[in-house]
């Protein structure tokens, strides 16, 4: 089995749209008149979900009418929300085939497929002609991309001069490695986390130029620690992201909480651009 495969075995398999249906069922939501806001607590599937969503396309450039690249994109909340709230066009790659079906046909539930298409594809080889986006994002992708240089060469490649780039990331704290399993990872396969000096110094090597990186790990870690409360007192919602982690979701969250704690992990958010 191929690296590529057995990460987006990790992440998704089987029919990941009818789970989320019988989730949203089981919650009350009728999928008929089912609203972004709706899917947002099983969409955002990163890091503090939704809210992190917010905080990162509060400080985007948006601009009604532009292209914008979701690279992992995932189920496609974050394409859908962004669509919506700049009536922007933005175009979704994942490697998790499962993914991507449930976010196309999760699109076509809120009526936005005019706005939002989400195909499968590598980060590392994007399936785009160059200079082409006025903007692009990945949220907690890079945790499994190998190649860096690779990954960010095409982040750079399809993007057109004077566009923004924004990433989150978990990076390798000072500790050393991180307790398992994560969400990117049940043991350590398919991850390469790097220290954040190293991510923006890659960013740098590639072209990208006014680099700002803030640590995101406090937000994070209350995050996870509400989950994890919730989770103790069994009043976790029936419809969450941890119906996409599966049964290991309270051993995820608790790692993912300890890791930042013992500073072996180190979640960043990065916007830069490609120079005009």
């Amino acid at each position: 089995m191929t690296d590529t495969q057995s990460i987006s075995d990790h992440w998704g398999s089987g029919d990941v749209y009818s789970r989320i249906l019988q989730a949203m069922q089981a919650a009350g939501i009728d999928p008929e008149t089912v609203t972004v806001e709706q899917l947002a607590p099983v969409d955002h599937f990163h890091a503090r979900g939704f809210p992190a969503t917010i905080e990162l396309a509060d400080e985007l450039p948006i601009t009604a009418g532009q292209r914008i690249v979701d690279i992992g994109c995932g189920i496609g909340g974050p394409a859908r929300y962004l669509a919506q709230r700049f009536d922007c066009h933005v175009s979704g790659v994942d490697i998790t085939g499962p993914f991507v079906d449930a976010a196309n046909s999760l699109t076509a539930l809120v009526g936005l497929q005019d706005q939002v298409a989400c195909r499968t594809g590598d980060g590392q080889n994007l399936p785009y002609e160059d200079s082409v986006f006025d903007g692009g994002y990945s949220q907690h992708v890079t945790m499994n991309v190998a190649d860096r240089a690779a990954f960010f060469g095409e982040a750079f490649r399809v993007l057109k001069p004077g566009a923004f780039f924004a990433l989150t990331e978990h990076g390798l704290g000072v500790t050393g490695n991180p307790h398992h399993p994560v969400p990117w990872s049940k043991d350590g396969t398919g991850a390469y986390l790097i220290q954040p000096s190293e991510t923006v110094a890659a960013l740098e090597e590639t072209g990208f130029s006014d680099i700002q990186m803030r640590g995101t790990g406090d937000k994070y870690l209350e995050g996870y620690n509400r989950a994890i409360e919730l989770a103790e007192k069994g009043e976790l919602p029936v419809f969450g992201v941890h119906i996409l982690l599966g049964k290991q979701a309270p051993q995820i969250v608790r790692n993912a909480a300890r890791n930042i704690e013992e500073n072996r992990t180190h979640p960043i958010q990065i916007i830069c651009s490609k120079p005009g």
